[in-house]
């Protein structure tokens, strides 16, 4: 795996829509296939999209369920609907990092990226509790619409993970 080259980024708070499920990572397509449904509700409200869909993770626990969002940045946003939301990522400073490839590999860079962190003394605006990481903001977005290229081996995932102020 090539090194990875993270970027410290500032952001401004975002509009987005999402669903929020409660799910285990061996079995993610649970809240993964949901976000064709929160893109389909966004056109079908005539809602202009901002940005490329994204995973939020809130809460993670590798050994049970984790609080995960499916999200869809936006310019507006119609009221919130049954399942789906309407919420601001929060402003700040961000670590990025652009993965190309399977989305099976985000695991290794993400122990890099956090490695990466760890030696340039920056900390991430996240809490552990319990064994289980609560973050203010963790993001996964998926820059590649899979309409256009579907072999997932060419995909580009970019990681935005909030540093504590």
């Amino acid at each position: 795996m090539p090194e990875i080259q993270p970027a410290i980024v500032e952001r401004d708070e975002q509009l987005y829509a999402f669903v929020r499920g409660s799910v285990r990572m061996d079995a993610f397509g649970v809240i993964g296939d949901r976000l064709p449904e929160v893109i389909g509700w966004l056109a079908g409200h005539g809602v202009k999209l901002a940005g490329a869909p994204f995973f939020r993770f809130n809460a993670i626990d590798m050994d049970a369920e984790s609080e995960v969002e499916a999200g869809v940045p936006v310019v507006s946003a119609p009221e919130p609907e049954g399942d789906i939301g309407i919420a601001l990522l929060p402003r700040g400073r961000y670590v990025t990092v652009t993965h190309v490839g399977h989305p099976d590999g985000l695991f290794g860079v993400i122990t890099e990226l956090r490695q990466w962190a760890e030696r340039e003394g920056l900390e991430w605006d996240m809490t552990v509790v319990d064994g289980v990481e609560r973050w203010a903001c963790r993001l996964e977005s998926y820059l590649t619409d899979p309409r256009v290229e579907p072999d997932m081996n060419k995909w580009e995932i970019e990681l935005a993970f909030r540093l504590a102020d």
